[in-house]
């Protein structure tokens, strides 16, 4: 799918019927037509097809993952929990619907992508099914992004340490990552070995797109990030270039870049149709240069 065909399966994979209260059906159109960059889908689409999925199968799946990662910045948003205004630059969905109605919108989302992700899962091999299914529990609940966000609202309780940033970012961030690389591999023809790869470049790639994010928090203005800036520290909230300095933070993402590499190379030598991964890798590497530069402007400027 192309970036056009994306951005319509994400507004119209959820169906809206004209029997919906009218402020549901208004706050779900608030999010639908608002989407991010839709990087994620996009990679699952690849992913999918490029381990044998169907076409349809890939389009559900990716659209279902994106509604969870949606779900989950709703629910993040509110005032209980990180109590952001501005989201992919836009009015956060509380802000203009009220707290009931971002939950009931977060709810229809996780409930449309449950549904999208059974029917991906059915059109796999019988014997990837279960598997599939218990990686998806694993990564979305207790053990996964529900855990990471119950210690992101209790980290004031906790040390304020790079092990304690990074377990957090581990239960949140790297579990949405899983999901995008190895979900769909795993529903596919992927190797133990494809997986056990897939799962590396996941962990440095999730811990690495936190770090840029936290960068981000502590650097930057809601106009370049497009949602609530100095929201960590304002909250006490785990953010890692609070915990080590803005450039202990931005060398340990260039650590995790080189690694994810070192592994994505072991990985193309066996599976070279998911040579596109390179495209996200730079990506991750241009948010680098980006913050990097920041980071070294405010060390000139004394301000760390």
């Amino acid at each position: 799918m192309d970036s056009r065909a994306i951005t319509e399966a994400f507004s119209e994979s959820l169906p809206l019927t004209g029997n919906i209260e009218p402020n549901l059906e208004c706050a779900i159109r608030h999010v639908l037509d608002n989407p991010g960059s839709l990087v994620r889908p996009r990679m699952v689409y690849q992913v999918a097809t490029a381990y044998g999925l169907s076409d349809s199968s890939a389009r559900d799946l990716s659209i279902a993952l994106e509604y969870f990662h949606t779900a989950s910045i709703l629910f993040d948003d509110l005032p209980c929990m990180d109590n952001g205004l501005e989201r992919r630059g836009a009015p956060c969905t509380h802000v203009v619907f009220g707290e009931s109605g971002t939950i009931l919108t977060a709810l229809s989302l996780i409930n449309r992508a449950y549904g999208l992700t059974w029917r991906a899962i059915a059109d796999s091999a019988r014997d990837r099914q279960a598997e599939a299914r218990m990686y998806l529990e694993q990564c979305l609940g207790v053990q996964g992004l529900l855990n990471g966000q119950s210690l992101d609202l209790n980290y004031s309780e906790l040390p304020h340490t790079l092990a304690t940033t990074e377990r957090i970012a581990r239960g949140k961030t790297v579990s949405m990552i899983r999901l995008t690389l190895v979900l769909p591999a795993m529903l596919g023809d992927s190797t133990v070995r494809d997986l056990q790869l897939l799962e590396r470049i996941a962990l440095f790639w999730g811990l690495g797109y936190q770090i840029v994010d936290d960068l981000k928090d502590v650097l930057q203005g809601p106009a370049e990030t497009g949602k609530t800036a100095a929201r960590d520290v304002l909250l006490n909230r785990p953010n890692i270039a609070a915990a080590i300095g803005v450039p202990d933070a931005a060398k340990r993402l260039e650590r995790f870049i080189a690694l994810g590499d070192r592994t994505l190379q072991i990985l193309l030598r066996s599976r070279p149709s998911m040579n596109f991964l390179n495209l996200l890798r730079h990506d991750l590497d241009a948010e680098l240069k980006r913050v990097t530069q920041r980071a070294m402007d405010v060390s000139e400027g004394s301000l760390l």
